[in-house]
């Protein structure tokens, strides 16, 4: 009564037609955006230049001093002493020096730099506010 030949066949290619499917759907949800992101993290870190300002994968922000083939040196903080070397592929993220900040920092209120410039600033403040206070704690006469 069944022919099973035909049955068999048509269920078959019904199910390829199924995994060709899934496998395309896969391509353009995982795949593929998988893919731009290397290709834009791989001209991010070709184009970087001593004196740029990075942040590391573990949130450290630092300055470029030297640049090997697989390598970069970066300088964290204001000690001199304090240089690591680390693979390119530990960089994040990349601001060249002369870069403007997003439009949104550009309204707010209090205009503040990103990465080592705003920690500078922070840093040189409360010094001088430090100092300030000492002056007035020792009576001494502000100049």
């Amino acid at each position: 009564m069944f022919s099973g030949g035909g049955a068999t066949s048509g269920g078959g290619s019904s199910m390829l037609l199924m995994l060709v499917a899934l496998f395309v759907i896969m391509y353009f949800l995982m795949i593929r955006p998988q893919r731009k992101e290397q290709k834009q993290l791989q001209e991010m870190l070709g184009a970087m230049e001593v004196g740029d300002a990075v942040m590391t994968s573990s949130g450290f922000y630092g300055i470029i001093i030297d640049i090997s083939e697989d390598d970069v040196i970066v300088e964290f903080g204001n000690n001199k002493n304090c240089r690591i070397p680390m693979r390119k592929e530990a960089i994040t993220k990349v601001e060249k020096p002369g870069q403007a900040t997003a439009p949104a920092a550009e309204k707010s209120a209090p205009k503040k730099k990103r990465f080592l410039g705003a920690a500078k600033e922070d840093a040189a403040a409360a010094k001088e506010t430090a100092e300030e206070a000492v002056k007035d704690a020792t009576g001494e006469k502000k100049e």
